[in-house]
């Protein structure tokens, strides 16, 4: 545990996302496991390497594991630190909405998923000091700082007017105000890759404004937050590790040789 906090005075409880969808996911299947958290990459489990670096974040308190088979990631959990493993439940923002804010879970949580081996201890202080004063907050990773990085790099972006953004896997719950986002994040978790129908769910204009990218990321989270009764915040990282995630083999290839030119530093 930090006691200091994050430089805020705050301490997060961190979630990780270790479920999975239902059915074989393409990443286990390949690497011959049942659960794509326990796909090894550089020579442990990407959830070990995650759990790690929570544990040595300031700021962080404690952390949850959320899974469906509490069993097979406890191994991989307890050999990073201190974790508490709690079974997920049918929905990934049904399981977080469940834990939030409990004693299990006090706020502010950040939320994160076990894909994310890359994630490091300056990435997810960087987000905690830009996320710390509103109710939510959402880390992405412009284009430009992807490609001055990673120039070859595939990733899904969201088209807008102040730029094209793709996902950092990093959400900031402050409050109980926050319940209002899981919600929608239940209702909308299939729309999360084309931003027009996703704004949708807070009416056409706005929708429409994202499709024409007449508005930019930041303003529709803005109006969409204040629709919600809640303060809603993007958080751009300048680290383009933090949206590079490990879905498919061309991904786990890449974190490998990212790791391997971090080791002698």
């Amino acid at each position: 545990m930090t006691p200091e906090g994050d430089g805020s005075g705050k301490t997060w409880t961190a979630i990780v996302l270790a479920g999975q969808r239902p059915g074989p996911d393409r990443l286990a299947t390949h690497f011959g496991t049942e659960w794509k958290a326990l796909v090894p990459i550089g020579g442990e489990p990407m959830l070990t390497r995650v759990v790690r670096t929570l544990s040595t974040t300031p700021g962080i308190g404690r952390t949850i594991v959320l899974a469906q088979d509490l069993a097979a990631m406890r191994g991989a959990a307890e050999d990073a630190g201190s974790a508490t493993l709690i079974a997920s439940s049918a929905g990934i923002s049904e399981s977080v909405l469940r834990v939030a804010g409990t004693s299990d879970a006090p706020w502010p949580v950040l939320v994160t998923t076990a894909d994310h081996p890359l994630l490091t201890p300056s990435i997810v202080a960087d987000f905690l000091e830009q996320a710390g004063n509103c109710d939510v907050a959402v880390g992405m990773v412009e284009r430009q700082v992807m490609r001055a990085a990673y120039s070859d790099n595939e990733r899904t972006w969201l088209k807008f007017a102040d730029g094209h953004w793709s996902g950092a896997n990093l959400f900031a719950l402050n409050s109980d105000a926050a319940r209002g986002a899981l919600k929608l994040w239940s209702e909308a978790e299939q729309d999360r890759k084309k931003a027009w129908k996703l704004f949708l769910h807070f009416g056409p204009w706005l929708a429409f404004r994202a499709l024409t990218r007449t508005i930019g990321l930041g303003d529709a989270l803005r109006i969409a937050g204040k629709r919600l009764g809640l303060v809603a915040r993007l958080v751009p990282l300048k680290d383009a590790e933090a949206a590079i995630d490990v879905d498919k083999p061309s991904d786990h290839s890449l974190a490998e040789d990212i790791l391997a030119r971090r080791k002698p530093r």
